[in-house]
This record gives C-alpha cells, structure tokens and sequence, in this order.
C-alpha cells in the first residue's frame, strides 16, 4: 500500500529494496473517505502521519467569518506534512477534495523506520523541503501573478507533480477539483474561474472533460504561467550520493 509514498520518494533518493520492503511493510492504518470530509481539523491531536494513497486531498485554513483558503493540494504519495509527526497539534485542517484512501502511520512506526535508514529520513526532508517551495510559488501567485497566469501555473504544477507518480496519461490526469475550491486556492471568485477556464479552452490550452483535465498545449500554457519546475525538484535523485547508496545496497 506504500507504493504511491515509495515513486515519490525515489524521485528524491535511491532507495534499496530492503528500504522499500520495509515502507511496504509498514504499520499503516488504511481507510476510505469520501469528497470533501475532513481528515484532520486545525488544532486536534495527531498521533502520526497521515499519508494520501488515491485521490486528492487539501490543506487549508479556515476564517470566523467562514472564508477558506487553500494552502496546498495532496496527492498521491504525498505525507499531508512530513514533519507533523513531531508535533502535537495541527495549525491548519486537511480535508479529502475527491473520495480517498488514506492511511495513518503512527508515529512510534515512522520514527522506528527513519531510525533505521537515514536515506528515507533525507527524502522526508526532500519532501518538506518541496513543500515549502511549493508554498512559496502559491504565495507568488497570490501576490503577482494574473488570474491566467495562477491557473496556468497550478496547472502546470499539478501535471508535474502527478506524473511524477505515474498518474498522467497522454498528458491528461483526474482532476476533482470544483471551480470553486479552484476560487479558494487562487484568490479568485468562482465566476473569474470560469472566465479564465473558457479563456484556455478557446485557447486549446487544455481540456477540461468532466473529472479529467487534458493540457493540449504544455509548451505555451508554461510560458504563460512563467513555470520553472525546478522548485519541484524532480531532478533531485540526479543529484544524491550515488556511489554511498550502492555501497549501503551491497552491504545489506
């Protein structure tokens, strides 16, 4: 059930299979939940990490006056926060954005495991570190960026994010998210969504069939949005300490 979390670590560190088998063996509680329930609201307990296997989830931060705000999207393989097992409370709520499978690692079991193989503890860190960029370029967008350019570069986002997990298929990908959460992720009314969303259709940028989203032109909606995947750091595994990964294969 660790598959989803094991293509995305490996996108960041080699991994050997004794590493593998023991994140597939993992003391995971798994569980379905529909659309659009919470998983965790701001300020409750947590006692592990909760990890995305299907479908998509949010984090978000809700107001008095009841305005949300989306702080980033979960997909599969993704740790709703890497570093959460650490802490006591969260200060912000995740809820499911489509019907899940999610999965509750406890955290005796996660620091038992990173205990043992520094290298899934280093691509934690990859994954807290993206995190932060990720939140970064949304706050750029949120500050700068039109309502065309906010999109095209979620949009962009997601395509990279999501094939880096084998979840793109001829350039398209399941995408469950209403005009309306688009509105709460980008600061932008549900009615300018969908100006900007009928803008890139008459565009034949993308395709936006149903649940499923088809980008027909990736080369001129990342010129649009400006997009520079590097803050993804798919590339990252290019750059580990190859020969000390072999060595540690060999030796186990």
């Amino acid at each position: 059930m660790a598959l989803p979390l094991i293509r995305k670590l490996e996108n960041y560190v080699h991994l050997a299979d004794i590493e593998k088998r023991s994140l597939m063996q993992a003391d995971f509680q798994i569980r379905e939940v529909d659309a659009r329930v919470d998983i965790i609201r701001e300020h409750q307990e947590v006692e592990g990490a909760t990890l995305v296997l299907e479908g998509f989830a949010c984090r978000y931060k809700l107001l008095p006056d009841g305005r949300r705000q989306m702080l980033g999207y979960m997909l599969p393989g993704d740790m709703c926060d890497p570093r959460i097992f650490l802490l006591d409370r969260m200060d912000h709520s995740i809820a499911t954005i489509s019907r899940a499978k999610i999965a509750v690692w406890p955290r005796k079991s996660v620091l038992g495991l990173t205990s043992l193989y520094p290298r899934i503890t280093r691509a934690f860190w990859w994954c807290a570190l993206v995190d932060e960029g990720i939140a970064r370029e949304w706050l750029v967008s949120l500050g700068q960026r039109t309502a065309l350019e906010r999109l095209a570069h979620l949009i962009c986002e997601l395509h990279h994010r999501l094939k880096a997990v084998d979840l793109v298929s001829g350039n398209g990908f399941d995408f469950p998210v209403t005009q309306a959460e688009l509105g709460d992720t980008l600061g932008l009314s549900a009615v300018h969504v969908n100006r900007t969303l009928q803008d890139m259709r008459r565009e034949r940028l993308v395709r936006l069939a149903g649940r499923r989203l088809t980008v027909l032109n990736h080369e001129a909606l990342s010129t649009i949005a400006m997009f520079n995947p590097d803050y993804l750091r798919l590339n990252a595994k290019m750059r580990s300490a190859r020969p000390a990964a072999v060595r540690q294969e060999t030796a186990e």
